[in-house]
């Protein structure tokens, strides 16, 4: 990576990471799921003052059905039942375990992309990577006996996990040509109202909020560090570096997270939970060695080409001149 895919990597993991911490904190002072729809509300606002800004009536405006089907995949999969489900469960459970759930988003879309996309590179190795990254996972969320709601928190964020997951892969499938950035700005006002309406329907009231300097704090970082700014970096980050290196911001996150939510809210960090992300880690290793190798031997075919090319180039010029 250069200078500046580090910075954009550095930017988008820290400010993911802090998510987990802020929504367990905020979670004091707000109804999960109204917390969400503020959140969107405030990040659709400020996304869309700047695609207005910065962007043509004919690149903001939907193209094709494909578009459509896009935004719906990130208003609805990406962001909103995703956020949702992690609001929820970041009631009951660490941010740290929300985090390393979280980061298992990755080795879902892949396994997705094998079963819906028929995706040819569902090797072995790749196999062998999204069961161990499965079995870290367990170990993350396996029951504690001493508290039921932990085990409903943790399964809250695995469906957001899921929802995460196979959005990405609805919109891998319907290949937009609408920019991500438009995309989100689309995507953020359907998952606040999806939220809203999760809200009204659990009952959640504006009367529960508990207005507080914390709270505040809490919801403006959710809303722009972790959502606008955010969202953001991690594209900026996926257009300069490329996909397999982007995603190696999923490891900073839980780290983030940890050791905000040690230092912050007092968390205990047990031995299962670094046990599993270590697990997870190496799962996302196998498959990541995988893709590094496929790059290398692109890069060596290339420069192989490029060089042969060049000799050619070069005889055909001497001959000229002999």
């Amino acid at each position: 990576m250069n200078r500046q895919s580090i910075l954009y990597f550095t930017l988008a993991g820290v400010f993911f990471g802090g998510t987990f911490v802020a929504a367990r904190g905020g979670l004091e002072y707000f109804p999960p799921l109204l917390f969400v729809a503020l959140r969107f509300d405030i990040a659709a606002a400020l996304l869309l003052a700047y695609v207005l800004i910065a962007y043509s009536r004919e690149e903001i405006l939907p193209r094709s059905s494909d578009d459509i089907v896009s935004i719906i995949g990130t208003g609805v999969l990406v962001i909103g039942l995703a956020n949702a489900f992690l609001f929820v469960g970041q009631q009951y459970a660490p941010s740290s375990v929300g985090a390393i759930v979280f980061s298992l988003i990755p080795i879902l879309t892949t396994l997705f992309a094998a079963v819906l996309l028929g995706s040819k590179e569902f090797s072995n190795r790749t196999i062998t990577g999204t069961v161990i990254g499965l079995v870290g996972v367990v170990l993350v969320v396996s029951p504690d006996l001493a508290t039921s709601g932990s085990m409903t928190g943790r399964i809250a964020l695995f469906v957001g996990a899921v929802s995460a997951a196979l959005g990405a892969v609805l919109i891998k499938y319907a290949q937009p040509q609408i920019s991500s950035t438009v995309r989100i700005a689309w995507g953020l006002p359907l998952a606040a109202i999806l939220s809203h309406g999760f809200a009204f329907t659990a009952g959640e009231e504006f009367g529960e909020i508990i207005w507080t300097t914390e709270a505040l704090l809490a919801l403006a970082y959710v809303s722009i560090f972790a959502g606008v700014l955010a969202y953001t970096a991690y594209f900026a980050l996926l257009d300069t570096a490329g996909p397999v290196q982007a995603n190696l911001m999923f490891y900073l996150i839980p780290i983030v997270s940890t050791i905000g939510g040690a230092v912050l809210l007092g968390e205990s960090i047990t031995p299962f939970v670094v046990l599993g992300f270590v697990i997870v880690f190496v799962g996302f290793a196998v498959i990541g060695s995988e893709s590094v190798e496929i790059n290398e031997i692109r890069v060596r075919m290339y420069n192989t080409l490029t060089k042969s090319d060049t000799n050619v180039s070069e005889v055909s010029n001497q001959q000229k001149s002999d």
